[in-house]
């Protein structure tokens, strides 16, 4: 897969933050992005924490459903013109209490190519990015499944 460059980065990186207020309400941070995968981090914030002193859910959610939606916005940004992203559907798991910063790491599940072919051929394609939830030591704290589909614009 081709790589993004450093200036296409910065476009969808200060792109995503301007047109995402919730996550600049979270304080998301960019660590890594590519054609192929989004890094963002969630710093620890006491204001942010459920009843146990971890992040809330709906924090980890937010900051895997934005690595997950950065990466589309990077994959598939020069189709905005003829489609819209949406999500559809997510799956999220929570497997171990989450202390500290937060690091969502998510990576597309189809080919830019294969998924641009479907919307070549006019259909609505659909696709999944996966994100792994870790504390910054990598100790794995959940994960989620996006399922994205491309709109196409009438």
């Amino acid at each position: 897969m081709t790589t993004m460059s450093a200036e296409q980065a910065e476009l969808v990186k200060s792109g995503f933050l301007a047109a995402v207020p919730f996550a600049r309400t979270l304080g998301v941070e960019f660590i890594e992005l590519d054609l192929d995968r989004a890094v963002m981090r969630l710093p620890d914030n006491d204001k942010h924490h459920n009843h146990v002193g971890g992040p809330h859910a709906g924090a980890m959610f937010t900051l895997a459903e934005s690595a997950s939606g950065a990466i589309v916005i990077g994959a598939f940004g020069d189709q905005l013109n003829r489609a819209v992203p949406l999500a559809v559907k997510a799956e999220i798991g929570y497997q171990k209490l989450a202390m500290g910063d937060v690091i969502a790491d998510a990576r597309l599940t189809r080919t830019r190519d294969e998924v641009i072919a479907e919307l070549d051929a006019g259909q609505r394609p659909e696709f999944a990015v996966e994100i792994e939830l870790r504390t910054e030591d990598g100790t794995v704290t959940g994960a989620m499944t996006v399922v994205w589909t491309l709109k196409p614009k009438k």
